[in-house]
């Protein structure tokens, strides 16, 4: 089984206490540790990571909350890989899906922008007035998407950030979204290409606000009786979830089904119509009523994970909003970073056997890492014009040994896997049904005409049995019995089996 969903999170010490924090990966069924890096304590935000994918190992950066260092880790090492030295301490940063640029952001508004394999810094600049809390990409990694204390959010072409001919330019930004009147806490991007996407964006104004890059306006807001510091929206867009620092959790439904008389039944959006139609997830009463540090939702959107600033991590059933199960390996830390993940087959630890390495220390050879080198410090001009990166450069079929057998996926193979992932309690389509009726009632079958094989050896057997115990009682009757006649199947077998006495021979016989 290849496709496993897993948990990456990552903890920081509370502020009130001392020691270090770590990155470690849960199954998502069980909540077991799969695996832990150590020496990270980073703040929220300051988290993010590329999935081991086409051939290249993945890898986690961390920002250090306390100091101007980023932690790196791939997945083929439980131990720190690299240690990198920023220009200064940051507040939150940013990979695009690509692992081609790492964004970082500064307590002072100021925003850095690194090429990750060659390390170069293509851009640094102020962006904003004070803190700046997150930072996003795009899905597409078009657009770096900004959220700061100022109560502003900013939009940026990465195009333009990285283009030579604008670096003695101050970069101007693609739209400015300033409707927000307290610090944004967050910001979830929508699917689609830039400028196509929506955006939602959480502030601790008590709102949160559907935003439409294309036209840089405003759809919607979502009105909510309590601060709002993190938020996650569902990947078909249809709902998204706001959490409060006191932790409060609730439900937003983007679209509501409507019932005319003339049309029928009909699927309307939803718009801000206020708290009438925000859904709590967890009652008043049974609230934890513990800090939420991360929330982020499953890949069969069916389940609500939610991190707590006690170190609890609460999986609820989206659907019925009911508590599953709790992970409470990490009492005492705060939870900074929630995201779910496939397992990778190259992680520490739990190598995958399809990759037929002897060694987990094959696994650098078989799967090797994407590329990650220290950043710089200051913009340089001849690290730009050189512009030296290291790449993967892909591997043919025929190639031997060369793309590992993990990625090799048949397609039956994979539709199987699929059907289990998404619906662990049944095979999925009606096509499989089918299939899966048809093979049981071959085997009942065959068991049928074994069962008959089986009965008529007992039945042989039986009766050699029966017959064999008559003939015993019939002699004892006889023996026993003096005057009784002797059967004359008896008497022949009797004298044939009696020997033959030795006596003096008769005179007619010499």
């Amino acid at each position: 089984m290849i496709l496993q969903e897993v948990i990456l999170c990552a903890t920081a010490p509370q502020p009130s206490a001392s020691g270090s924090g770590s990155i470690v990966l849960h199954d998502i069924q069980t909540g077991t540790s799969l695996a832990s890096f150590k020496q990270s304590s980073s703040a929220p935000h300051c988290t993010s990571f590329i999935e081991t994918r086409d051939g290249q190992g993945g890898f986690i950066l961390a920002a250090q909350q306390d100091k101007s260092i980023l932690n790196v880790y791939n997945f083929q090492k439980d131990q720190l890989a690299l240690k990198i030295v920023l220009p200064e301490r940051l507040s939150c940063i940013a990979l695009d899906n690509s692992g081609s640029f790492c964004a970082g952001g500064t307590t002072q508004g100021r925003i850095y922008l690194w090429e990750v394999a060659s390390g170069i810094l293509y851009n640094s600049w102020d962006a904003h007035y004070r803190h700046v809390n997150v930072l996003k990409f795009t899905h597409d990694g078009a657009a770096l998407i900004s959220g700061s204390d100022d109560s502003g959010v900013s939009v940026w072409s990465v195009a333009r950030l990285v283009d030579d001919d604008a670096q003695n330019e101050l970069p101007t930004p693609y739209c400015t979204l300033s409707d927000h009147t307290l610090p944004v806490k967050d910001i979830v991007c929508g699917l689609g290409a830039f400028p196509t996407c929506r955006v939602l964006t959480a502030s601790l104004d008590h709102s949160v606000k559907l935003w439409d890059l294309s036209s840089q306006s405003l759809l919607t807001t979502f009105h909510f009786p309590k601060p709002i510091s993190s938020a996650v929206w569902d990947i078909t867009e249809r709902l998204f979830f706001a959490a409060s620092p006191d932790g409060s959790i609730y439900q937003v439904n983007l679209f509501r089904q409507r019932t005319e008389k003339h049309a029928g039944q009909t699927i309307e959006a939803v718009g801000g119509a206020g708290v009438s139609d925000i859904i709590r997830v967890a009652d008043e009463d049974k609230q934890q009523h513990q800090p939420i540090t991360a929330l982020t939702i499953s890949f069969t959107s069916s389940l609500l994970l939610v991190g707590t600033a006690a170190g609890l991590i609460h999986l609820y059933d989206i659907a019925s909003h009911q508590l599953l199960r709790t992970i409470s390996t990490h009492k005492g830390l705060s939870i900074s970073h929630l995201a779910t993940m496939l397992k990778p087959p190259d992680l520490v630890g739990h190598i995958s056997l399809s990759l037929n390495l002897g060694s987990s220390a094959d696994a650098k050879d078989v799967i090797p890492v994407h590329p990650v080198v220290p950043f710089h410090r200051t913009k340089d001009t001849k690290a730009r014009e050189a512009h030296e990166v290291m790449m993967m450069l892909p591997v043919q079929d025929e190639t031997p040994g060369g793309i590992p057998s993990a990625y090799d996926y048949p397609e039956a193979e994979f539709q199987r896997d699929y059907a289990f992932f998404v619906q662990p309690n049944a095979m999925g389509t009606s096509e499989a049904s089918s299939a899966r009726v048809a093979e049981l009632e071959a085997e009942i079958e065959n068991l049928r005409e074994q069962l008959g094989k089986a009965k008529g050896i007992n039945d042989v057997m039986w009766e050699t049995v029966v017959q064999k115990v008559m003939t015993q009682e019939k002699q004892k009757v006889v023996v026993e019995g003096g005057s009784a006649t002797v059967p004359r199947e008896v008497e022949d077998q009797d004298d044939v089996e009696r020997p033959r006495k030795k006596g003096k021979k008769t005179e007619g016989n010499k």
